[in-house]
This record gives C-alpha cells, sequence and structure tokens, in this order.
C-alpha cells in the first residue's frame, strides 16, 4: 500500500509530500453539509410517524380498557358503590387501582397496569369525555371517563387534528 502512495505522489509531481489541501478538505466538509442537511427532514418525518403509533397505541390501549370496564359492568359484574355512571368508569384512575367483583369479597380486577403517558406531550394528563358530554366538546363534565385523548395540539402527518383522534 505504501509503495502505491509514493508512486501515485511521484506521478503528480507531488515528490514525497502526503496528506491532503484545504481545497480538498472544503470540498468533503460541503459534500458531508449538504447529505446532513437532506437527511434531517426525513429523521424529523421519522420520528413525528413514531410518535403517532405510539399516540394510536395508548389510545387504543386505554379505549379498550373502558369498553372492557363497560361490558363488565352491563355483565353485572362489579361491585357499584355510589352513583350510576352509565356503566363507565368515574375516573381513569378506576381502570388501574381495579374493582370489585359482584360475590367475591377483595378480589379486584384492573383494566391497566399504568396509565400510558402521551408520547406528543410525555406525560399522563389525557383529556377526558363523559358519556353525557357533547361529542364535539372539549370540557369534561366529570360524570364519567367515556372517551380519550390528547391534549396536544398540533396537526398529523394525515392532516388531522391530534385531539380529534
Amino acid at each position: 500500500m505504501e509503495r502505491f502512495g509514493k508512486w501515485i505522489c511521484q506521478r503528480r509531481g507531488l515528490g514525497s509530500h502526503k496528506g491532503i489541501t484545504l481545497v480538498e478538505l472544503m470540498v468533503c466538509i460541503a459534500i458531508l453539509g449538504v447529505m446532513a442537511g437532506a437527511i434531517m427532514p426525513v429523521a424529523r418525518l421519522s420520528i413525528k410517524r413514531q410518535k403517532e403509533l405510539e399516540l394510536r397505541r395508548a389510545l387504543r390501549k386505554i379505549r379498550h380498557a373502558i369498553d372492557e370496564y363497560k361490558k363488565f359492568d352491563e355483565a353485572g359484574l362489579i361491585l357499584k358503590i355510589g352513583v350510576d355512571s352509565e356503566g363507565y368508569p368515574t375516573e381513569l384512575e378506576v381502570l388501574v387501582e381495579g374493582v370489585e367483583l359482584v360475590g367475591q369479597l377483595g378480589k379486584k380486577v384492573r383494566f391497566l397496569r399504568r396509565i400510558p403517558v402521551d408520547p406528543m406531550t410525555k406525560t399522563k394528563d389525557w383529556r377526558l369525555r363523559s358519556y353525557q358530554d357533547d361529542p364535539d366538546s372539549r370540557s369534561w363534565g366529570r360524570e364519567n371517563v367515556y372517551d380519550i385523548y390528547t391534549t396536544y395540539e398540533g396537526t398529523a402527518l394525515d392532516g388531522t387534528e391530534y385531539k380529534d383522534w
């Protein structure tokens, strides 16, 4: 390899000088800058797409837990204490804490291990909707938890608002 390098230097008339010139270094830096500039938008798009997938997954998981709670209530399996809430949990935390089953004193069923983190806000703060609330209402009536959506104000890659998911 060393002989090959000497041959190139001698062919170019460089003698025994080895190394690169400032112009060659600047060209390499410029090429790397252009490549990095082209990769950044693609990386941002990929990160946003991943967060959207995580948001859909978290919403699906919580909504499934709410639906399971409703099924247990309709089947008469949940020991009710207090006011009727149309068969939906009174708070989101009820899905994690669990509810006692009828006829099985002390036995609880939990619908979630923990409340998922909203990937857009990186918090466990979700906006809730009651069964009694208007479908387009943005405030929670506190009667029960019928639906859930993100607090993040933004637009998804498909053009929809995250809060409408």
